[in-house]
């Protein structure tokens, strides 16, 4: 399903649980009547004039006690520290909807199985030009 939102926002602070399941991630608080449904995306995202493809998560982690609605953006290829800083992010397309897993272990699971996902879609999409 293709998305088309985009956003800007300053990266916060989170929990790092992405970090601890190889998925460190830059936090953008966002309302609740910010149009895009909740769910995993993938997006693009651009940070000091670089671009960069990501996977996202739009939502409330109900999985680890639930947070305020915010995105969660997993940038490949970057490292470095993003905090205070502004990102552009475009959900480019919905990948899954957010849900409940069982386990933390069975969400680092199925953020592995996303990020494949994506990186065939993103390989599939630079063939077809």
């Amino acid at each position: 399903m293709k998305a088309g939102w985009t956003v800007s926002g300053t990266v916060v602070h989170g929990r790092r649980l992405g970090h601890t399941l190889g998925f460190p991630t830059a936090n953008i608080e966002v309302s609740d009547d910010w149009g895009a449904p909740d769910g995993v995306y993938r997006a693009r995202v651009s940070v000091d004039g670089a671009i960069y493809d990501a996977m996202s998560n739009l939502g409330r982690n109900p999985s680890v006690g639930g947070c305020r609605r915010r995105l969660e953006t997993h940038l490949f290829g970057f490292d470095g520290d993003l905090y205070g800083r502004t990102l552009r992010v475009e959900l480019l397309e919905k990948i899954r909807d957010e849900r409940t897993f069982p386990s933390v272990e069975s969400l680092g699971r199925q953020l592995a199985e996303d990020r494949a996902t994506i990186l065939q879609r993103i390989g599939s999409e630079s063939v077809s030009k």
